[in-house]
Protein backbone atom coordinates (compact mmCIF):
# COMPACT_ATOMS: atom_id res chain seq x y z
CA UNK A 1 0.00 0.00 0.00
CA UNK A 2 2.74 2.32 0.43
CA UNK A 3 4.58 1.61 -2.13
CA UNK A 4 1.69 2.12 -4.40
CA UNK A 5 1.14 5.86 -2.47
CA UNK A 6 4.88 6.54 -2.57
CA UNK A 7 5.20 5.50 -6.58
CA UNK A 8 1.62 7.62 -7.38
CA UNK A 9 3.00 10.80 -5.64
CA UNK A 10 6.34 10.26 -7.73
CA UNK A 11 3.82 10.07 -10.69
CA UNK A 12 2.29 13.35 -10.04
CA UNK A 13 5.20 15.08 -9.06
CA UNK A 14 6.83 14.07 -12.44
CA UNK A 15 3.78 15.14 -14.56
CA UNK A 16 3.16 18.79 -12.67
CA UNK A 17 6.49 19.44 -13.50
CA UNK A 18 6.19 19.04 -17.53
CA UNK A 19 7.21 21.74 -19.29
CA UNK A 20 4.00 23.45 -21.12
CA UNK A 21 3.60 24.54 -24.07
CA UNK A 22 5.26 28.12 -24.76
CA UNK A 23 2.87 29.85 -27.28
CA UNK A 24 4.23 33.00 -26.81
CA UNK A 25 8.29 32.24 -27.70
CA UNK A 26 7.02 30.03 -30.29
CA UNK A 27 4.51 33.32 -31.93
CA UNK A 28 7.53 35.45 -31.57
CA UNK A 29 9.57 33.09 -33.31
CA UNK A 30 6.80 33.20 -36.31
CA UNK A 31 6.41 36.26 -36.28
CA UNK A 32 10.28 36.89 -36.81
CA UNK A 33 10.16 34.32 -39.55
CA UNK A 34 7.17 36.16 -41.40
CA UNK A 35 9.43 39.07 -41.45
CA UNK A 36 12.65 37.87 -42.50
CA UNK A 37 9.85 35.93 -45.36
CA UNK A 38 8.74 39.30 -46.26
CA UNK A 39 12.12 40.38 -46.82
CA UNK A 40 14.01 38.28 -48.66
CA UNK A 41 10.98 37.81 -50.77
CA UNK A 42 11.55 41.87 -51.58
CA UNK A 43 14.97 40.65 -52.82
CA UNK A 44 13.75 38.13 -55.12
CA UNK A 45 15.87 35.30 -53.33
CA UNK A 46 13.24 33.48 -51.16
CA UNK A 47 14.15 29.82 -51.33
CA UNK A 48 11.33 27.53 -52.51
CA UNK A 49 10.64 25.39 -49.29
CA UNK A 50 10.61 28.17 -46.78
CA UNK A 51 7.16 29.26 -46.82
CA UNK A 52 6.33 25.40 -46.46
CA UNK A 53 8.38 24.72 -43.12
CA UNK A 54 6.35 28.23 -41.58
CA UNK A 55 3.45 26.09 -42.80
CA UNK A 56 3.79 22.90 -41.95
CA UNK A 57 5.05 24.52 -38.70
CA UNK A 58 1.62 26.11 -37.96
CA UNK A 59 0.10 23.03 -38.68
CA UNK A 60 2.13 21.04 -35.92
CA UNK A 61 1.49 23.96 -33.50
CA UNK A 62 -2.23 23.40 -34.31
CA UNK A 63 -2.30 19.52 -33.88
CA UNK A 64 0.12 19.83 -30.74
CA UNK A 65 -2.61 22.16 -28.84
CA UNK A 66 -5.83 20.19 -29.52
CA UNK A 67 -4.12 16.69 -28.49
CA UNK A 68 -5.09 15.36 -25.90
CA UNK A 69 -1.88 13.42 -24.42
CA UNK A 70 1.05 14.44 -23.09
CA UNK A 71 3.69 12.56 -25.55
CA UNK A 72 1.83 14.30 -28.64
CA UNK A 73 1.75 18.05 -27.15
CA UNK A 74 5.30 17.93 -26.71
CA UNK A 75 6.30 16.08 -29.63
CA UNK A 76 4.26 18.43 -32.01
CA UNK A 77 5.22 21.19 -30.49
CA UNK A 78 9.15 20.33 -30.26
CA UNK A 79 8.42 19.81 -34.39
CA UNK A 80 6.66 22.96 -34.66
CA UNK A 81 9.69 24.99 -32.90
CA UNK A 82 11.91 23.09 -35.00
CA UNK A 83 10.12 24.03 -38.49
CA UNK A 84 9.65 27.40 -37.62
CA UNK A 85 13.57 27.62 -36.48
CA UNK A 86 14.31 26.38 -40.11
CA UNK A 87 12.47 28.87 -41.67
CA UNK A 88 13.94 31.67 -40.50
CA UNK A 89 17.12 30.41 -40.74
CA UNK A 90 16.44 30.13 -44.37
CA UNK A 91 14.98 33.43 -44.90
CA UNK A 92 18.12 34.76 -43.52
CA UNK A 93 20.03 32.62 -45.89
CA UNK A 94 17.93 34.03 -48.79
CA UNK A 95 18.89 37.50 -47.66
CA UNK A 96 22.51 36.81 -47.02
CA UNK A 97 22.39 35.04 -51.07
CA UNK A 98 21.14 38.06 -52.32
CA UNK A 99 23.63 40.39 -50.62
CA UNK A 100 26.41 37.86 -52.03
CA UNK A 101 24.90 38.04 -55.89
CA UNK A 102 24.39 41.95 -55.76
CA UNK A 103 27.68 42.84 -57.44
CA UNK A 104 29.12 40.22 -58.67
CA UNK A 105 32.48 39.99 -60.20
CA UNK A 106 34.36 37.60 -62.57
CA UNK A 107 37.21 36.51 -61.73
CA UNK A 108 39.33 34.84 -64.82
CA UNK A 109 42.67 33.06 -64.42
Amino acid sequence: MKQTLILCAITLALVGCASPINKDEYNQLVAQAENEIMLASKTNFLWNNTEKFLKESREAMEAATVATDRATRLGGSDKAMKLAKKALQEAKLAQQQAKDNANPVARFQ
